[in-house]
């Protein structure tokens, strides 16, 4: 008579339930500690700290799902091979701190949104300010630094004009045109000339500050709202999954309480 093959020893689940319990227990820790660090030390009134906080608790939001999967994976392998631990209050069952966890990380997530969508907007005023005044200074600059040369080539095109030799080179190189001699006795004529060109100069280079303001600002607004965009979409993206793992969970304990 043929003996039949003995079962397959069940060890193997048990072990598994226990690396997944551990895995999942060590990812939430260590996820929870590197929140704590980044908050510490809180510095709310700085703004580009509350953006880089925001940003970094989003980015690396995703863990602790991570680990509240594999733990209460192994709480599923672990009663699927009939070793579940019966619990006679939820204080003791580990499922339930997980899954109020969950909640409490999913209303977090929501409150980031806001946290990040209003830090994005100072952030987006303050470099747009700064811009502004950056502005600002170059024109001033210009027309301070006009004013400085419009004195010294009167006093420059004033020698040229009385060195025939110089005023011819300076013509035929295209330094000065030709009519220039006619302010050679007209010192106010000489002025209007001199001022004509440096608001021709001054105009140019405004226009050149103008065009680079407004490119400057336009960067600035791209980057806010595709920071603005993308955190808020994960942040969403995680605040749903937590509320799930943690509704859902804490229903599916209470009921089987309830029933026990």
């Amino acid at each position: 008579m043929t003996s039949e093959p003995a079962a397959p020893s069940p060890v193997v689940s048990p072990l598994a339930a226990i690396a997944l319990k551990v895995a999942g227990a060590i990812a939430i820790l260590s996820a929870l500690l590197d929140f704590l660090i980044l908050l510490i030390p809180p510095n709310l009134t700085n703004t580009q700290w509350q953006l880089a906080t925001t940003t970094q608790l989003v980015d690396r939001g995703i863990v602790p799902m991570i680990g509240m999967a594999l733990l209460l994976a192994g709480f599923w392998l672990e009663a699927s091979v009939g070793r579940v631990v019966q619990r006679k209050s939820l204080a003791t069952d580990l499922r339930f701190w997980v899954c109020g966890l969950a909640s409490l990380l999913g209303l977090a997530y929501l409150l980031l949104i806001l946290l990040h969508l209003n830090a994005v907007r100072l952030s987006s005023q303050q470099a747009l300010t700064q811009v502004s005044t950056e502005a600002g200074e170059a024109a001033a600059q210009l027309q301070q630094r006009l004013s400085t040369e419009l004195g010294q080539q009167q006093a420059q095109l004033g020698a040229v004009l009385q060195n025939e030799e110089l005023l011819s080179q300076a013509i035929q190189s295209g330094q000065l045109p030709p009519d220039i001699g006619q302010y050679r006795d007209d010192p106010e004529g000489l002025t209007e000339f001199l001022q004509q060109r440096a608001n021709q100069a001054q105009q140019q280079i405004e226009t050149e500050i103008g065009t680079r303001r407004a490119q400057a600002e336009r960067q600035v607004r791209v980057e806010a709202w595709r920071s603005g965009i993308r955190i808020s979409l994960i942040s969403l993206l995680l605040a749903t999954g937590y509320s799930i793992i943690g509704w859902l969970g804490l229903r599916r304990l209470l009921s089987l309480t309830r029933s026990a």
